[in-house]
């Protein structure tokens, strides 16, 4: 049985539904043809993904979510999600939709990278979005 577990660091966030959430993650990943492990999802502040985002990766930016894959057998899955509940309120706003479906976009944009799907290139950012937008579709429905 996999093991998909949510930690709040330094801040709080009204997720509902959670066993819900965990199906259908582990859905998604069996749709994807990927065992499922263990998957952590952590979701924290600016500040605390920022000092991530430089110690890790060099990078000295905001961002709404880091992914770490931590298995060495590319069809299992052991990962890290650290997701910035500040950015994820802020996107929500800026792109006018509500907290809850950003979140969740979130959420599953970590377990698509974790399924191997990029977002650097226009194509591929292209594909995400698709990809998130029919597991927004499919969950909410």
């Amino acid at each position: 049985m996999a093991e998909i577990r949510f930690f709040f660091e330094h801040t709080a966030v009204n997720l509902r539904q959670r066993k819900s959430l965990k199906l259908f993650l582990e859905a998604l990943f069996k749709k994807e043809k990927r065992t499922l492990e263990s998957l952590h999802y952590i979701f924290c502040s600016d500040a605390y993904l920022l000092q991530i985002n430089k110690e890790f990766l060099n990078h000295h930016y905001y961002t709404d979510i880091i992914t770490f894959e931590l298995s060495a057998m590319p069809q299992m899955v052991q990962g890290e999600v650290y997701i910035s509940v500040d950015r994820v309120k802020e996107n929500a706003q800026e792109m006018k939709t509500s907290f809850k479906n950003e979140l969740h976009r979130v959420i599953f944009h970590g377990a698509l990278h974790l399924c191997g799907y990029k977002d650097k290139l226009k194509e591929d950012i292209i594909t995400m979005r698709r990809k998130e937008d029919r597991l927004l579709d499919l969950y909410f429905r």
